[in-house]
């Protein structure tokens, strides 16, 4: 019955998500709520959410702190720079766009935090896609995808989870994981270029005389389209709630703002240097280095306390979205697990397994990665299914090795899960519907996940 009833609370949100029905935050707590209650457990509820929230309140804290510092670096004008340089690259060409969205997406996942990534890659992007009337959530969709594949990175998470919950050293899982790995990643930048040529053609090309002028908001630029006419670059696109509209002009990259602070470039360039470095070392918790590096960007730029509360009033609604969504997921995940629920849904899915594929477990973990890894919490996953996964293995000569490496297959899908705090961060910042990101990442970020299964088969890794 907890299984029925696991599934069915998921599904019930996906789908009401999806056909926006409900808000991510009021579905994300009412209806766990509710199905405490089917379970004859809703005077544990309280001590469920509690534990959840416990469980949860670092990473609220660090997304916090996090949002305040890097909407600080882009006042200041930090990335500037970077979106200049991404757009000589894209030559306001969509096609390109979307590319350089996978790319930047990849490069800025090497430092190993979800949320980083995001917080980088839809500042340098989002003005990029509002004034080339581009769907937000393609971009929302590649990034996602491509920091799903940069996930399994030792120090990203999965790999060391699975390392520890099956006593084995994280370079063997993950070295030989490479190949596999890279074609995923080329998988990623196929599909980014497919969907780029997409907008291509529904949008057109950005005519300008100069690349300087998409950073200013005010500039009269008109897009070419495939039909040889002309087009306000503000006109709303296809997708509901992601295209432009001529009230949500993007002001975050006007060369002439007044938060600009070109005389502490270098020190904002070596503080988020130090900051990142820091995250990979683990010299610290990361909330606390966010919460020092914020309290320190906002001292150096903005002396002046009317100017601090000023720059805090400017992010708070970002805050506010995305720590309110990662408490309420924390009542979703706290009801998950305090009924037992992920318990029986992965013994389910483990029973179901014949016999007679016990030779192929590998492949079964592979295949079972990519829904698990999305219902579930990584910790849940690597530390509750994947050891009876492997235990189930050895049984039929299967090696713990070949396991641990099968249960990474699932990561590109995993970053779009409402279990994961980063895509919220993700999907406030670019101002995109969960449910619309939902549903346009989900079949490719499956079809990602499948892909390096399928390389991981034929090199010989799984």
């Amino acid at each position: 019955m907890l299984t029925i009833l696991g599934f069915g609370m998921i599904a019930t949100f996906l789908v009401l998500i999806m056909l926006k029905k409900m808000s991510p935050i009021a579905a994300l707590v009412l209806i766990p709520a509710l199905f405490c209650v089917f379970v004859g457990k809703g005077a544990h509820l309280g001590d469920y959410v509690i534990k959840g929230v416990g469980s949860l309140a670092p990473t609220a804290a660090m997304l916090m702190f996090a949002i305040i510092y890097f909407g600080l670096m882009i006042d200041v004008g930090l990335f500037d720079p970077i979106v200049r340089g991404i757009l000589r690259f894209c030559k306001a060409d969509p096609m390109r766009v979307v590319v350089g969205t996978a790319l930047l997406a990849a490069i800025v996942s090497l430092d190993g935090d979800g949320s980083t990534t995001f917080m980088i890659t839809v500042s340098a992007m989002y003005p990029l896609y509002k004034r080339l009337g581009m769907s937000l959530v393609v971009m929302t969709g590649v990034a996602a995808m491509a920091n799903g594949v940069m996930n399994t990175l030792p120090w990203g998470g999965p790999t060391a989870r699975a390392a520890t919950a099956l006593k084995l050293d994280a370079s063997d899982i993950f070295v030989p994981m490479i190949p596999a790995l890279a074609v995923g990643l080329l998988a990623v930048l196929v599909l980014s270029y497919v969907l780029g040529m997409r907008e291509r053609k529904r949008v057109g090309h950005l005519s300008i005389e100069s690349i300087e002028t998409v950073l200013e908001p005010r500039t009269e630029a008109v897009l070419v389209g495939a039909s040889g006419s002309y087009a306000s670059p503000h006109r709303p696109v296809g997708d509901a709630g992601t295209g432009p509209s001529d009230s949500d002009d993007f002001q975050g990259l006007d060369s002439a703002r007044e938060t600009l602070r070109p005389k502490l470039y270098w020190f904002n360039a070596l503080l988020t240097v130090a900051l990142l470095t820091s995250m990979i070392m683990e010299w610290l918790p990361i909330p606390v280095l966010f919460l020092i590096g914020a309290a320190l960007a906002l001292t150096v730029n903005f002396p002046h306390i009317p100017a601090q509360k000023a720059r805090i009033a400017a992010h708070a609604d970002n805050v506010v979205n995305v720590s309110g969504m990662v408490f309420a997921a924390a009542v979703f995940t706290g009801v998950l697990n305090g009924t037992g629920m992920v318990k029986h849904m992965a013994d389910w899915l483990v029973g179901v397994v014949p016999d007679s594929m016990g030779s192929q477990m590998g492949l079964v973990t592979g295949v079972l990665s990519i829904p698990l890894t999305y219902f579930m919490s990584n910790d849940g996953f690597y530390f509750g299914v994947v050891p009876v996964l492997a235990e189930a293995g050895a049984a039929h000569g299967v090696s713990s090795l070949e396991i641990a490496r099968a249960s990474l297959v699932g990561q590109a899908l995993h970053m779009s899960s409402p279990l994961v705090p980063a895509v919220y961060v993700l999907v406030g910042m670019a101002k995109v519907e969960f449910g619309d990101h939902t549903r346009f990442t989900v079949k490719w970020a499956a079809l990602t996940s499948l892909v390096v299964l399928g390389a991981g088969i034929l090199f010989g890794i799984i």
